[in-house]
């Protein structure tokens, strides 16, 4: 290629994507100073959306638009050919992408009935999806580029009001996210780490030390995304494996889910100096108004999270509140930080740890005691997470009281 074209055509697209930005800027603030205040009052989230409505419209004329996987490839190809300037926020690798945006939309349609739900998680999704950059102008070209798919894949099939309920659809979700997103304008879009630590536990799993320039503000049992440098614009969530700590060191532990992703990145290819970006920290598997005994049950690297619950409670503990873990895992060579929580469980009467590495772990945890006044916190596989929440649920515990943080629209997070 050209290199002189290649320039040009890059600071062509530069300066459309700069009007577009300013152009957006402009109608922004005269909305605001055309449009009368509304009085204040509480946000009681959804803002009078009747999602049920729409949720019947998208079901009914499901058909017409499926695959939604095809939608979602014709959708991303007529964005980034319209607006190639849009195309590098974007990983390299699409696929990871439209799955995760399939799981959004499917999450939206199956909850739309539901609009204060939707509203919350769609904020705290907002305000997360700062640190790709995306701006309000991205959501325009976006939704453009979906009633553009609407209309190929429904062909003669397609009606007004089908289209119509898909933007309303899209509207109320991003309205939720630009608030959220403007909540957190006091906060950092991410924040920037340096590997201090790097032990390879075993050929598939390291646990990483990495410290932040300024507090990374998460608490106990929350996760945050992480991005690689060989990665660009790609995210996967890992959970902090500590309680937060004066000096801005955290830990992960990550487990290589396949080849080539950013976990093989952090295991294989990663060392000491290192740089990485932390998103917004997010999650919310312990409730700090919550005094009950824990029990809490870890499979694989959902130990990291748990292991910061302990580490904190050893410092701010509820009176009396008594805590046991239970962590299954195939043999002994697979309880990969046994050692550190052993340590930690040194003479804390409080403290119980179990574990299991033969049988079922979830009839392991329900037959070694009565759980139904503990509050039960679970982390791990989610085929693990859910026999264990169903035993424990079938044994009596409330459904309110066994708290793992969901994968949400698939759980790591990307850009739309």
């Amino acid at each position: 290629m050209d290199i002189t074209n290649s320039t040009a055509a890059t600071t062509t697209a530069t300066a459309e994507y700069d009007r577009l930005i300013a152009r957006h800027h402009a109608m922004r603030l005269r909305r605001q100073l055309l449009t009368p205040a509304a009085p204040s009052g509480p946000d009681t989230g959804g803002g009078g959306y009747d999602g049920a409505a729409d949720q019947l419209l998208i079901r009914r004329g499901l058909g017409l638009v499926a695959p939604l996987a095809d939608l979602i490839d014709h959708l991303y190809g007529v964005m980034f050919r319209r607006r190639p300037f849009l195309r590098p926020l974007f990983p390299a690798s699409m696929e990871f992408q439209q799955a995760h945006l399939e799981r959004i939309f499917r999450h939206l349609i199956d909850h739309l009935d539901r609009p204060a739900e939707l509203d919350r998680m769609l904020r705290q999704l907002g305000r997360d999806h700062r640190k790709l950059g995306v701006r309000p102008v991205h959501y325009e070209a976006f939704e453009e580029a979906l009633c553009a798919a609407i209309r190929h894949r429904a062909g003669a099939g397609r009606t007004e009001e089908l289209e119509a309920a898909w933007t309303r659809m899209l509207r109320f979700a991003v309205g939720a996210m630009t608030a959220g997103a403007e909540s957190a304008l006091t906060e950092p879009p991410y924040w920037h780490a340096v590997v201090t630590g790097h032990e390879r536990r075993r050929p598939d799993l390291a646990v990483l030390r990495v410290r932040t320039g300024e507090p990374y503000p998460y608490r106990a049992g929350q996760y945050g995304t992480v991005e690689h440098p060989l990665l660009p614009h790609t995210w996967r969530q890992y959970s902090m494996g500590c309680a937060p700590r004066a000096d801005n060191e955290l830990e992960f532990h990550v487990r290589r889910t396949g080849p080539g992703g950013v976990s093989a990145a952090l295991v294989e290819r990663t060392a000491v100096g290192d740089r990485l970006r932390l998103g917004p920290p997010r999650g919310t598997l312990l409730p700090e108004d919550d005094t009950r005994d824990l029990l809490l049950v870890a499979g694989g690297s959902g130990l990291a999270p748990m292991k910061a619950i302990i580490e904190q409670q050893a410092v701010h503990r509820p009176p009396g509140r008594r805590v046991h873990l239970f962590v299954g895992a195939r043999d002994r060579g697979d309880l990969y930080d046994w050692s550190a929580l052993a340590e930690l469980g040194l003479h804390k009467t409080w403290l119980a740890l179990t574990p299991i590495t033969a049988g079922r772990l979830a009839e392991a945890v329900t037959t070694a005691g009565d759980w139904r006044d503990h509050l039960a916190c679970l982390s791990g596989p989610t085929g693990m997470v859910g026999s264990v929440r169903s035993e424990l649920l079938a044994a009596g515990l409330p459904p309110a009281r066994v708290r793992h943080d969901q994968v949400l629209v698939g759980a790591r997070p990307a850009g739309w």
